[in-house]
């Protein structure tokens, strides 16, 4: 699925190497409407009624098997696939995993099946102290977090991913969006999913916003 074609208008503001910052207002992107897969969902993830939020819990859930279902590391998927260009945004709390990957990843084992540690997927982790990428099961450590929410763009034509940092407006202004990294690659045609890993850090969540 590519972006739902409805155009939305963020203030990006983009933090490059050299401090300076760079404002584009009336950014356009294709917002996503994106749901949980109850079918890839760890047994220690729980899913709220809607598939819309996924937390990190103690207790393994009632799941039945399904080979879609990660065994290992405690991670789900959305249902939706990635074509064009698609921009969505999560709030999340704890200790998180905002990634992307190919449908192909394997559900299996504890390998290095987890988001950002193959070739097959790419991860922002974020917790209170600040953000760092993966990819390859290589890590780059990046500034401090900041705030709850994230934005994700994925722009398939051009081979780019990116996050950023939504701090909300003041006053009826419009939320800003300051840019946390990209990654650029040559995307192939097989599924790209949105996705998302936990640590044992119970309660720790997720959730899918609306836009």
């Amino acid at each position: 699925m590519s972006g739902s074609g409805r155009a939305r208008t963020k203030h990006f503001s983009a933090q490059f190497g050299s401090g300076l910052i760079f404002w584009a207002r009336a950014k356009l992107y294709n917002a996503c409407e994106l749901t949980l897969d109850p079918n890839t969902a760890h047994r220690g993830l729980c899913l709220s009624e809607d598939n819309r939020k996924v937390t990190r819990v103690g207790e393994d859930q009632s799941y039945p098997d399904h080979p879609e279902r990660f065994d290992s590391w405690p991670q789900v998927l959305c249902r939706e696939g990635l074509t064009g260009r698609c921009y969505w945004e999560v709030e999340r709390r704890g200790h998180v995993y905002i990634g992307v990957t190919y449908r192909g990843i394997t559900r299996r084992g504890c390998g290095q099946n987890w988001l950002g540690g193959n070739s097959k997927s790419w991860s922002l982790y974020c917790d209170d102290d600040g953000y760092s990428v993966w990819y390859n099961d290589s890590r780059i450590r990046l500034c401090p977090s900041g705030s709850t929410r994230v934005g994700v763009y994925v722009d398939r034509p051009a081979g780019s991913l990116s996050f950023y940092r939504v701090s909300p407006g003041v006053g009826g202004s419009s939320d800003t969006l300051t840019h946390i990294h990209t990654f650029h690659t040559t995307f192939t045609q097989e599924d790209l999913l949105p996705g998302f890993r936990f640590w044992s850090c119970f309660g720790s969540s997720v959730s899918l916003c609306g836009l």
